[in-house]
């Protein structure tokens, strides 16, 4: 009987497989569980945000011509809804990646597992080559009682070097895989944490909109009356404001020299919030050098984006260096200009304000990277509801002034046009 030489690759192959397989059934046990939970908080959380959006909507019936105390505390109401949802859905975000994470915990596992047991093939295989190649051709030939057998034996040798670079390209697609989930679990680890500063962040803005009611209503001693003698004084101090903004700029305008700015053409500035067509909810809802009852029939010196709410996310459109970080109101009835902002400085010649937000994290002298998280959307400083005001300026004319009755520092300077740069 023709004892097979071969037998105990067949078996090794055997045990190859089997052990390849036990641990993929007990990953596959694992996982899904998770992705019925991840589908879970999937669904939660577009829930949630088809709340925030019908929130938001109602809110904008709320912003018009007309200002009264009831639209004011309606207003309010609109935005402690609509942060209640945006700290559900942190909260929902923060549990779905976590749970993501995990999963990717048992992929990595199964894919280091598969790693292993390739390399052990690998191995196998180099070894059986190794022996073979020791082996002269004569030898091989002489050894065997047939040629048959002997074809057979160079046939397998053919077939381990054949099968040792199918293994090599194999391992190279594991290890790249890993990496890839690796990347991938670090990308969401950082998710967790920008949604647990999110989650901090509109906490705190949600107890500043609550006492601002309060102070509202102590204000105006819960009178339409008050309200309105009250908003007509307002008005009055930030067309001082504006009109001293508007001398200022036309003065700094006559040095301006137009050749020393970056070429204008899109993708130089990221959109400082998610807008529509990425998927969010910001609107342009103001251009820039458009006029408004809101400025007097004057240009426009910035663009407004709407749709945002209290509270959503702001980002540096570029890299840069905060400039300033500072709130031009007294309180939060006494709202004046900007209300809080920040400026960034970039190399290009170009400085950027983002205005009227609830909240600014940035530091002012700190170095940014585009896309960093700077703030969150509001309505402070004179707004008629929640919205960033983004403006670009030409750096070199930059100036930080003291305009009383404002708090803090007003920039002003060469406004330019931010669609020229989007």
């Amino acid at each position: 009987m023709w004892n097979n030489p071969y037998r105990g690759k067949t078996f090794f192959i055997f045990i190859v497989i089997i052990s390849a397989i036990t641990p993929f059934i007990v990953f596959a046990a694992n996982t899904e569980d998770l992705k019925t939970a991840i589908n879970e908080k999937t669904k939660a959380l577009e829930e949630i945000n088809q709340k925030i959006t019908q929130t938001q909507k109602e809110l904008g019936a709320t912003e018009d011509k007309g200002r009264t105390l009831q639209k004011e505390i309606k207003g309010i109401d609109y935005n402690l809804n609509q942060l209640g949802l945006g700290i559900k859905a942190s909260e929902i975000n923060i549990s779905k990646l976590s749970l993501e994470i995990e999963s990717l915990g048992y992929e990595i596992g199964q894919v280091r597992s598969a790693i292993q047991i390739k390399k052990s093939g690998i191995a196998q295989l180099l070894r059986e080559l190794q022996h073979q190649d020791n082996q002269p051709l004569l030898l091989t030939l002489l050894k065997n009682k047939s040629i048959a057998e002997s074809l057979a034996e160079l046939e397998s040798i053919a077939s381990l070097n054949a099968g040792l670079g199918s293994e090599t390209n194999e391992l190279q697609a594991l290890n790249e895989n890993l990496t890839g989930k690796l990347n991938l679990t670090s990308d969401k680890k950082n998710s967790v944490e920008v949604e647990n500063q999110n989650l901090k962040y509109r906490k705190t803005i949600s107890e500043n909109q609550k006492m601002g009611r309060q102070s509202l209503l102590q204000q105006t001693k819960n009178q339409e009356k008050t309200y309105q003698q009250l908003i007509s004084e307002l008005e009055k101090q930030q067309n001082s404001i504006s009109d001293e903004i508007s001398r200022a700029e036309d003065e700094l305008r006559k040095t301006f020299d137009p050749s020393l700015l970056p070429a204008k053409r899109p993708g130089v500035f990221a959109w400082p919030v998610k807008m529509v067509k990425d998927g969010g909810t910001g609107r342009i809802t103001q251009h820039f050098g458009e006029t408004s009852y809101l400025y007097r029939g004057k240009p426009h010196n910035g663009m407004d984006i709407g749709g945002v709410g209290v509270g959503t996310p702001v980002f540096a459109s570029d890299d840069g260096i905060i400039a300033a970080v500072d709130n031009n109101d007294k309180s939060t009835w006494s709202k004046y200009q900007y209300g809080r902002y920040v400026l960034i400085e970039h190399n290009n010649n170009l400085t950027t304000l983002y205005a009227h937000l609830s909240s600014a994290i940035a530091k002012k002298g700190a170095s940014v990277r585009k896309g960093d998280l700077i703030g969150y959307t509001g309505s402070t400083g004179y707004a008629t509801g929640p919205h960033l005001h983004f403006g670009v300026y030409w750096s070199p004319s930059i100036q930080l002034k003291s305009i009383p009755p404002a708090a803090g520092l007003v920039p002003v300077g060469v406004v330019i046009a931010p669609e020229d740069y989007l």
